[in-house]
Order: structure tokens, then sequence, then C-alpha cells
């Protein structure tokens, strides 16, 4: 018994000793967001990261947290002069409710490596204080990774013009899919 146990924990420090966490650059990392309404009118911008570590072993992404400051949140399609309005209606309760919910946070917990040489990410995402599981596609590149992921805003409680929540919208129905993109530099 003694052996096993022995040999378990040779096995437990091997394992652990070739993980390694890495801290996100919040500076050089990017995230872009992007929104549709059903009259293919898109509305797209940025947010900022206030932190981010991953853990890799052998490469492969094996846990990792990342959370999203919600009040940088940006759009960067409308001309200066209406950019104000928009963020401001996707900071309020129609949308994120950024006052209550200053962070977004979304949690690594393993991945699949693909033949490509990307991973497929499993982990939860948190917005609004709603934790939802989700999947996502992760790769690396020469001096940054890409994520990329697409979460359905109604999980989350973001009900504004949503067709999950409203009937009979017409055209001014807005997809409840936002697309985010993201490089990551560690």
């Amino acid at each position: 018994m003694k052996n096993i146990t022995f040999l378990i924990s040779i096995f437990l420090i091997t394992t652990s000793s070739l993980a390694q966490e890495y801290s996100l650059n919040t500076s050089s990392s990017e995230l872009k967001w992007t929104g549709t309404e059903l009259t293919t009118k898109i509305h797209y911008g940025s947010i900022g990261f206030k932190s981010g570590t991953i853990t890799l072993s052998e490469g492969q992404p094996v846990s990792g947290k990342f959370v999203v400051n919600m009040t940088t949140l940006k759009n960067e399609d409308l001309p200066e002069a209406y950019r104000g309005r928009l963020e401001g209606h996707l900071k309020s309760d129609d949308f994120f409710s950024v006052d209550k919910f200053s962070e977004a946070i979304l949690e690594i917990t393993g991945s699949n490596k693909l033949s490509s040489g990307s991973f497929d990410v499993n982990g939860n995402l948190t917005i609004k204080g709603i934790t939802e599981p989700i999947s996502f596609s992760m790769s690396p590149s020469d001096d940054y990774w890409i994520a990329n992921l697409t979460f359905d805003r109604s999980k989350y409680n973001v009900r504004f013009r949503s067709g999950t929540f409203f009937e009979n919208l017409g055209d001014k129905l807005i997809y409840d899919d936002i697309v985010i993109e993201t490089k990551l530099r560690f």
C-alpha cells in the first residue's frame, strides 16, 4: 500500500510540474464583440480585460480565469458623436446592467486538442451574475492565443428586443447570439 501511495504522489507531483500558469497581459490583449439585428445592421466594439490567467499542460489549456471589465464597453462602428448613446444603452438594465454587474467572468474547465492544432475548450461564462456552461475554440499563434466564442444573451437575462422573450418584433429584433473574438497575450 505504501508503494502505491508513493507512486500516486510522484505522479501527481510530476503532472502538476508539467502545468504552467500564465498571466494575461491586459493592456495588449484584445476583445471584440459583435451583435446583429434582423435587418443585418451590425454593431461591434471592444471591452477591456481586468485580469486573466491560463494554465497549460504540454501546451494544452487545462484551466484559466478571465475577468472582463464591463465598464470599458465601447462601440466602434458608429461615428464618434453617436457612440455614447449606444454605449449607455448597452450598459443599462436593457442589456448588461453594468452598474450592478461590472464584471463578466470566463472560467476554463478543460479542453480537447483537435487535429488542426487548435483546442475545443469547455468552461463557464458568468454575465449579470448568471453562470452557464460554454464551449469555444482556442488556437495558439506566434505571440498570442486566438479565442473565439458565441454566447446566447438570452441565457443571461439580456432581454432587449430578444425573440426569446418577445413576439412580433419584426425588423426590430436583435439576434440573441453575441460573437466574441479575442487575441490573448500572456
